[in-house]
């Protein structure tokens, strides 16, 4: 049975009204979560591994070996207060997989050391569609919001303007020639 938590023991109210879980809280459960809690005394250590199942891994599709490390390198390159979106990271993977791909290894952004800003990778449109991986369910649009980058109903305001495209890496600058 889980313990029911206490307001101002295990969390407070910011100014926003969103619930920010204390150090307390984070001492008592005993392990980080890997989302980069504003009050965690871990510092990304500590993490769980995941446990492995069925779902948790996309269906037939084969993946470089350092597919992950790829995409995690591109993302910890966003700068403080701007987003990219999943599509614009596969696209300077230089790997052919799509958008969805992208999603499920920032799944696994929390277990990634160095630390994977992942609050900062969005979908297409500026939708927080990642908000539900993390510790808590506002605590993306916190993160975001620390660093400057409005949200507003889920969605990054001005996205267009904070949007960060990624640059080409040298390995996937040059394009193949088209056949004639």
């Amino acid at each position: 049975m889980k313990k029911q938590l206490q307001e101002n023991i295990d969390f407070y109210y910011n100014e926003q009204g969103y619930v920010v879980l204390t150090e307390h809280f984070h001492r008592e459960r005993g392990y980080c979560c890997g989302n980069g809690c504003l009050h965690c005394p871990f510092d990304y250590e500590n993490v769980p591994e995941e446990k492995e199942s069925a779902s948790s891994k996309p269906a037939a599709q084969k993946t470089e070996p350092d597919f992950i490390e790829r995409v995690f390198s591109i993302a910890r390159k966003i700068p403080r207060g701007r987003v990219t979106s999943y599509g614009a990271i596969a696209e300077r993977a230089g790997i052919r997989l799509t958008a969805r791909m992208v999603g499920w290894a920032m799944h696994q952004a929390g277990k990634a050391h160095p630390p994977v800003p992942a609050h900062r990778v969005v979908n297409s449109k500026g939708l927080l569609t990642g908000a539900v991986h993390f510790a808590t369910p506002t605590l993306m649009q916190e993160l975001l919001e620390q660093e400057g980058v409005e949200v507003r109903n889920n969605q990054v305001v001005g996205f267009t303007d904070k949007f960060w495209n990624p640059p080409l890496t040298k390995k996937n600058t040059a394009l193949p020639k088209k056949k004639k």
